[in-house]
């Protein structure tokens, strides 16, 4: 498939003299180590062909990207850490996105059609060995599944390993001939681990896979873009007019979409809270009754001194019996229940792969914290059967902080004796005989 025709990338760079004596230098020099890039515009212009020629996309993505989307399903089936480590070490070089921020750069529509379809259809095949690990994880559960729901969540430290490495992979593509392995391996985790637990999910039917897992590979994608872009026009690669029109579109694309996005993934630091009633009384403060007695005011047409003595004696000697009527309010009375609460059951985590397991708001739901294990945890009588997996709730308290969720059945151990996770149809109640 040719390359893009468009007037930024000449068909071929500026040939040396045949008489030049310093032209094998030159090339042995340029072999090893690009130290600057040209100023001029024929020296742009072949320096941009050469960087297009090396990240145009060849048949070799495609194989390598059937490869590494297998061993990446399987990884999650076997939720093993070390086969997902294996499945990113043999994963596509990712020049080919350095191939598409260039097109978006020079403006060339057919080169950036081409570098995106090559990334769609490298990633549809990642998606697609997913989806069929996921099919087969059907057979095997309920299983431990850890690393899935790992890698179809936003992290932070995520990000910024992806800032380094998409800054990294442009700078040692551009300024090197040597093929940049170690940051397109960065590159790579970021954008095809969320993409095949996207498919996994997608074909073992657990909830909270899909489309979290795409939606966060777009997330991945949009930023390290954004850094690609700047990262190609701090190294003082000057766009055509076209380019800077595609290039301001695409920086509005991607921000859209972390705009969007960005919260899709991000486990959420909120714990539950035990709702506790305490009844309280209010006391209520009677008004005092305090009677008092009041004379007459006298008036202008005043009786005679003697008649105000006499009226006065007859009030006085008159015994007025004094009754105060007190309404206290209606208050209820509090009734105290004697509850015998259960023996609570603890148990530990030991989850067998990953060194923890991963406690959550509901079964298969939003993301609480992670426990490492040798924690203790209290385990209620409580469990859910979601798609045949058991899961139980907990409580647990770290860092003087109570928290509930939910974890897998399969990840705790038991110190007290294990409680029966199944349903009955009567409960039973048993009684205390105290022997004197």
């Amino acid at each position: 498939m040719p390359l893009s025709d468009e007037p930024i990338i000449p068909l071929e760079p500026s040939p040396r003299p045949a008489h030049d004596p310093n032209a094998g230098r030159g090339r042995r020099r340029r072999v090893t180590r690009r130290d600057m890039i040209p100023n001029d515009a024929v020296g742009q212009a072949a320096f941009v062909f050469d960087l297009a020629r090396r990240a145009y996309p060849s048949f070799e993505l495609f194989v390598f990207s059937l490869v590494c989307g297998a061993i990446l399903g399987l990884g999650y089936l076997l939720d093993s850490q070390a086969v997902l480590l294996l499945g990113i070490l043999v994963a596509p070089l990712m020049t080919p996105w350095v191939g598409f921020l260039l097109s978006i750069l020079t403006g060339s529509p057919r080169f950036l059609f081409e570098t995106f379809m090559a990334l769609l259809i490298s990633a549809g095949i990642i998606f697609l060995g997913g989806v069929l690990t996921g099919f087969a994880a059907r057979l095997f559960l309920p299983i431990t599944l850890t690393n899935v729901f790992t890698h179809s969540r936003l992290w932070i430290p995520e990000l910024v390993v992806l800032i380094i490495g998409a800054i990294t992979l442009v700078i040692s593509f551009a300024r090197s001939e040597n093929k940049p392995f170690l940051p397109s391996v960065v590159i790579a985790y970021t954008f095809f681990l969320p993409i095949s637990a996207s498919g996994f999910g997608l074909g073992s039917g657990l909830e909270g896979l899909w489309p979290q897992g795409a939606l966060v590979a777009a997330v991945h994608f949009a930023l390290a873009s954004i850094f690609g872009l700047g990262t190609l026009f701090l190294l003082r690669l000057r766009p055509s007019k076209w380019g800077i029109v595609i290039s301001l579109i695409a920086l509005v694309l991607f921000a859209g979409v972390l705009y969007r996005l960005m919260g899709a993934g991000i486990p959420s630091g909120q714990a539950a809270s035990i709702a506790t009633s305490t009844p309280a009384f209010e006391s209520t403060e009677l008004p005092a009754a305090s009677p008092t007695r009041s004379l007459p005011t006298p008036t202008k047409n005043s009786p005679s001194p003697s008649a105000t003595v006499a009226a006065t004696k007859a009030l006085l000697g008159t015994a007025v019996p004094l009754t105060v009527a007190v309404t206290l309010p209606v208050t209820e009375t509090p009734t105290i229940t004697m509850t015998i609460e259960p023996t609570p059951i603890f148990g530990q985590v030991s989850a067998r792969e990953g060194g923890g397991a991963n406690l959550r708001e509901v079964p298969n739901g939003t993301l609480l914290r992670t426990l490492n294990n040798g924690t203790i945890v209290e385990v209620s009588s409580e469990f859910r059967l979601v798609n045949g997996v058991t899961w139980v709730k907990v409580a647990v308290t770290l860092n003087g902080e109570r928290v509930e969720g939910w974890l897998l059945e399969s990840t705790v151990t038991y110190a007290t004796p294990a409680p029966n996770f199944e349903a009955s149809a009567t409960p039973s109640i048993g009684l205390l005989t105290v022997v004197p």
